[in-house]
């Protein structure tokens, strides 16, 4: 295995009631703050209210930046960086899912630059400081309040782009199951689908790595599997939805990659399907997942799908190898399509067979994803044609 440099130093303030513990926690990175948030779904919640107490307890002056959307984009995080710049901010405060996230930590990013925000992601311009972020996570889904990540959208160039850098990683996140418990089905199952992906683009690798790692990624794609249809029918089964807020944290925050270094594949091919089509991120993960998987499976790969097969679906270990793959890849899509209630095709959500080259094109960077398995343009695009 490949020697690895593991640093997460987010503070975490897991479970019910600990939100009383934001205003200490701001009031250590400055007196002005930034609050971020969507479409107002906090205000419904009373969450809103929460917030604002706890930061007026601190005695912080406060500024706004509502709207945020999902697949969040590069106007919102230019208009952030502007408020930050003029009203001189000290800290900002995410309150939302992973959009609300991701755009908050790219605000604090181009708050400390005088070039435009989007360069970080068509010039790669380096991310050298930001502004200190605090998140309250309102959805689990996408990592976002324990990773250096975040990925934004340019309507204007029809891209979706992530990138992950150290200074982007929140100071603090307060993760309290119970403000999930208004999360609908959907939302939900689409959370979960994302989570889901996260550990399958790391779990499905040729190289060698460490057993423990394997098995802390096998016990949780069991508990996805096993906590989010009780959180689809049990909106407020607080086990559930503590089970499935951690899971997410621990899925992406960068433990079990260990020292991979192969890339991942259904992501950035799910990108281009969101940077058109403005889909909900998890349900493009669902949908594409599978098929790669499929793809992929040969007599090279097959030992990787019997592991997945037995350890996480209870596969029969004595059924020949290419058919506990392939029971084990329709298993995965019973649970996304059946049990998630799902669409399970391009053609159910509007996306069209015309944009599948361009699409595939921008998905390999014109050249390879090296991942599980190498894709080129001709192999994403008969990936893609796999989900109509």
């Amino acid at each position: 295995m490949n020697s690895f440099i593991y640093d997460i130093p987010v503070k975490v303030y897991f479970g019910e009631n600990q939100l009383c513990n934001l205003s200490k926690e701001l009031k250590k990175y400055g007196k002005r703050v930034l609050l971020t948030y969507g479409g107002g779904s906090i205000k419904k919640l009373g969450l809103y209210d929460s917030v604002i107490s706890e930061i007026e307890k601190a005695g912080l002056e406060v500024f706004e930046l509502s709207g945020i959307e999902p697949n969040p984009r590069i106007d919102s995080v230019r208009k952030g960086a502007q408020i930050c710049k003029d009203k001189s901010i000290d800290v900002l405060l995410a309150v939302g899912g992973g959009s609300t996230l991701d755009a908050t930590k790219w605000i604090a990013a181009g708050a400390c630059v005088d070039h435009d925000a989007w360069d970080f992601f068509s010039k790669w311009s380096p991310v050298e400081k930001a502004l200190p972020i605090i998140t309250v996570l309102t959805l689990s889904a996408t990592g976002s309040e324990m990773d250096s990540g975040g990925v934004i959208s340019n309507l204007e160039t029809k891209d979706k782009i992530g990138r992950m850098e150290y200074p982007l990683l929140p100071k603090v996140s307060f993760l309290d199951p119970t403000i999930t418990y208004s999360v609908s089905k959907y939302q939900t199952a689409c959370g979960s689908a994302d989570m889901l992906n996260h550990i399958l683009e790391v779990y499905f690798t040729a190289e060698k790595d460490l057993y423990m790692l394997d098995c802390f990624m096998e016990g949780m794609m069991k508990t996805i599997i096993k906590y989010t249809p009780i959180a689809m029918a049990e909106p407020d089964n607080y086990e559930a939805r503590a089970n499935l807020m951690w899971t997410s944290s621990w899925a992406i925050n960068g433990f079990i990659t260990g020292g991979k270094r192969h890339e991942w594949s259904c992501h950035p091919m799910e990108h281009e399907l969101s940077a058109i089509y403005d889909i909900t991120h998890g349900l493009g993960l669902a949908i594409i997942t599978p098929r790669w998987l499929e793809y992929c499976l040969d007599e090279t790969t097959v030992d990787k799908y019997v592991q997945f097969g037995v350890n996480v679906f209870g596969i029969d270990c004595k059924l020949p190898p290419m058919e506990i793959a392939k029971k084990s890849i329709k298993m995965l899509s019973d649970f996304l399509f059946k049990d998630l209630e799902l669409s399970d095709t391009f053609t159910k959500v509007g996306i069209k067979e015309e944009d599948f080259a361009h699409m595939a094109k921008k998905a390999c960077g014109n050249g390879v994803i090296n991942g599980f398995k190498p894709l080129n343009q001709e192999d994403i695009e008969k990936i893609y044609k796999m989900c109509l």
